[in-house]
Formats: structure tokens, C-alpha cells, sequence
């Protein structure tokens, strides 16, 4: 008996080239993980997702984000239930659509990050500001609360 009678044949048309096998399966899905890791989309499209750096001093919490390109009218905050909601979109500039181009690595698009905090953080509070293409929020931290004895009474 010959070893190529036990593997499936697989035409032209295969959606496996002859020979991709159980290693190449294994390449193939290593590179979708890496992909998805990378926030790169379909189509090898990378989605648009800013880096951030979130820090912490005694008094607040300070998140950071890398916006190249985009100014603060791009940029929307919010805050609901202890989630804080960063949305921005960059479009696509209006002044390349008469240009036929033949590469661009540069993505546009609709974007958010959500994070959450802690609990009791007071909205009214938080501080943002933009320069450079790099987005500062500044969350105050809530106050502590300190333990209070509590005198135990005679009951009438």
C-alpha cells in the first residue's frame, strides 16, 4: 500500500494549497492570533485602537493616550457607572480623494477605548486636555474613608 493512497487529495480549487498540512494549519492560526493581538481587521486593515499609558500618583489617575492627527474636536469623553469611554474618529482627508493612491498604511475611522475605575469617582471632576496628538485625562481619585467609632448608648 502506498502512504499518498491515506492522504485526502486536494485539487487546484482546495481552500489548503496541496502540501499547507497540519504545520501550515498551525502557522495559519498562530498568524490570525497575532493579527487579532495586533488589532489588525479584515482585509489586513489595522482598526485604529490608541495606545495608552495609565499612571497613578496619590492624589489621581492620569491616562494617557497617543491621538496622532487628530485634534479635540475628534475626541469625545464620557463617564457612566465607573467606565470611562474615550471615542474619537479620524476621517479621511478630503484632499486625497482626486489622488489615485497606490499604498497607504495610515487608517481612519471610528475608535473607542473603555476602561473602568474605581468606584466613586466623581465626573464633574475629571480634566482633560489635548496637545501634540497626545490626549491627557486626569481623574481625581475619590476620597478615602476613614474608620469612625461609633459609641454604643444606653437604650431608654
Amino acid at each position: 500500500m502506498r502512504l499518498r493512497s491515506l492522504v485526502p487529495f486536494r485539487d487546484a480549487g482546495a481552500l489548503m494549497p496541496p502540501g499547507f498540512g497540519l504545520f501550515g494549519l498551525h502557522r495559519e492560526i498562530d498568524r490570525l492570533f497575532n493579527e487579532f493581538a495586533q488589532g489588525i481587521g479584515p482585509n489586513g486593515q489595522q482598526n485604529l485602537v490608541p495606545s495608552i499609558e495609565i499612571s497613578e500618583t496619590d492624589k489621581a489617575i492620569e491616562v494617557s493616550a497617543e491621538m496622532p492627527g487628530l485634534e479635540r474636536k475628534d475626541v469625545e469623553i464620557s463617564i457612566d457607572d465607573d467606565t470611562l469611554t474615550i471615542r474619537g474618529e479620524k476621517k479621511f482627508e478630503e484632499n486625497q480623494k482626486d489622488k489615485n493612491v497606490q499604498h497607504s498604511e495610515r487608517t481612519y475611522g471610528v475608535f473607542y477605548r473603555v476602561l473602568q475605575l474605581p468606584p466613586g469617582i466623581d465626573p464633574s471632576s475629571i480634566q482633560a486636555t489635548m496637545s501634540n496628538g497626545i490626549l491627557k485625562v486626569t481623574i481625581p481619585k475619590p476620597a478615602k474613608s476613614q474608620p469612625k467609632k461609633i459609641e454604643v448608648k444606653e437604650a431608654a
